[in-house]
């Protein structure tokens, strides 16, 4: 889903979908913004009349840990990834993105919650080569920009830092309380950064949108629901490494629904990711357990 989410936020912000009538180019910051703000206004009525008031009230320390993870991880990821994409292409975005398995791998050991064993440098290894053989590093149409890789790469800590932080608080509560208040905090952060009198000055069209709404559940919605299910039995690199299938799926929709060409490079890709996600979900008979501590 993060796959689709990636090509429609570009066709959005580049205008590719003018010829749907009135839907002139969205920025990155109206898109992001949007995307998250959906996920919460759709969350909150939900739970909140499935669950009652009282059970979605938090202790203020947990309610501010949830802010920080929402603006500088959920807020920051979205926004530098879409920025990415806007200066340079996809293919740069997902490459640099998906570096994170390595900036995880080396935070858990620096703070000595994983030791460097050989089995979680060859998986990051082959997912961080498996992605760039899916996007055809060295055949794409590649617009290097300093400010879309610098972006990428700031989106590329925020995910990591939103993985990290979001699984200690998956112990404590379920993945549907993380992602509404991990998404209230990102809203509160959009609100501050760019006020909702700025977006009406924008007067989008119904049909934009519309269009919004659907990308927030297609984009955001679906996919961090998942993503936040799985993080709460898996650890961060493991987590993350699976994450990298997000290029696999993006390469296969395409060759299924618009008969594209997959060439050699990509097969040899996909092979590479779905062997770095099998060989880090092999046990590691060193670590009865994984010790996870909060981001202070």
């Amino acid at each position: 889903m993060w796959g689709c989410g990636a090509n429609l936020g570009r066709a959005a912000f580049t205008g590719k979908l003018a010829h749907f009538g009135s839907f002139a180019a969205i920025n990155p910051v109206i898109l992001s913004q949007t995307r998250i703000t959906f996920v919460f206004l759709i969350l909150l009525p939900v739970l909140w009349f499935s669950r009652g008031g009282a059970q979605l009230r938090l202790p203020k320390g947990d309610l501010i840990h949830f802010f920080v993870i929402g603006v500088l991880g959920v807020a920051a990821s979205n926004y530098f990834y879409y920025l990415a994409i806007q200066r340079t292409n996809v293919a740069i975005a997902i490459i640099v993105q998906y570096t994170a398995p390595i900036w995880v791998l080396l935070y858990m050991v620096a703070r000595k919650l994983q030791t460097l064993s050989w089995q979680r440098i060859v998986s990051v290894l082959f997912a961080v080569t498996g992605t760039t053989l899916l996007v055809e590093i060295g055949t794409s149409n590649f617009h290097l920009d300093v400010i879309g890789v610098t972006s990428a790469l700031m989106a590329a800590f925020a995910f990591s830092f939103y993985s990290i932080s979001s699984h200690s608080k998956l112990k404590r509560y379920d993945h549907w309380i993380v992602m509404l208040y991990t998404t209230l905090g990102a809203a509160l952060f959009w609100i501050v950064f760019n006020p909702p009198w700025k977006i009406m000055a924008a007067h989008y069209s119904a049909v934009q949108w519309q269009y919004m709404l659907v990308f927030s559940i297609v984009s955001a919605l679906g996919p961090y629901s998942l993503y936040f299910a799985g993080l709460r039995h898996l650890e961060p690199t493991r987590a993350i490494i699976v994450s990298c299938l997000e290029p696999v799926f993006s390469i296969l929709i395409a060759v299924i629904v618009l008969a594209e060409t997959m060439r050699p490079l990509q097969v040899l890709g996909i092979v590479s990711v779905l062997f770095a996600i099998v060989v880090i979900q092999i046990p590691d008979r060193k670590e009865s357990t994984i010790l996870v501590e909060p981001i202070e």
